[in-house]
């Protein structure tokens, strides 16, 4: 599985640590048969990835702004858009919940930390299923259609 990943997905489309096969199959062929180039492939591209649905903005899409006896009222959809900046989007992603390593908390926590309890020295190579920035960026790279800009930001 390992070997295939690398195929068909270079540098994306990593074994994570204590994934189990049958999980790394089903991601694999997600991947093979997901779709690429819109909005809704963009969306669930993230999703699958983060638990979490992105916001996405698209200045020249008139449902996203909002406009004069349009879908919405004008500027309700709560930003100005612009015919002036075509095949742009604007993406807020967001970063996984409930990473962290079981027991152990931050500075002066309750739970643990310095002054508080427990501590321990950690890395992020302990968190399991750990999702990087850099995963995310490279999802969003490789769902974007060529052209394309999407300015990205990435949260909690």
């Amino acid at each position: 599985l390992d070997r295939i990943a690398t195929d068909y997905f270079p540098t994306r489309v990593r074994r994570r640590a204590r994934e189990t096969d049958e999980i790394f199959s089903a991601r694999i062929r997600r991947e093979l048969l997901r779709e690429r180039g819109t909005r809704d492939a963009l969306s669930s591209a993230l999703t699958d990835l983060t638990g979490r649905a992105p916001v996405l903005f698209e200045p020249a899409r008139v449902a996203d702004t909002g406009a004069w006896n349009g879908p919405g009222a004008y500027g309700a959809a709560g930003a100005w858009g612009s015919f002036a900046l075509p095949f742009q989007c604007f993406v807020t992603a967001f970063r996984p919940q409930g990473t962290g390593i079981a027991e152990i908390a931050g500075w002066n926590a309750s739970a643990g930390g310095w002054g508080g309890g427990r501590i321990e020295y950690a890395s992020l190579a302990m968190i399991a299923g750990q999702v990087t920035d850099a995963d995310i960026h490279a999802a969003i790279a490789d769902i974007m259609p060529a052209a394309t800009i999407a300015w990205t930001r990435i949260s909690n």
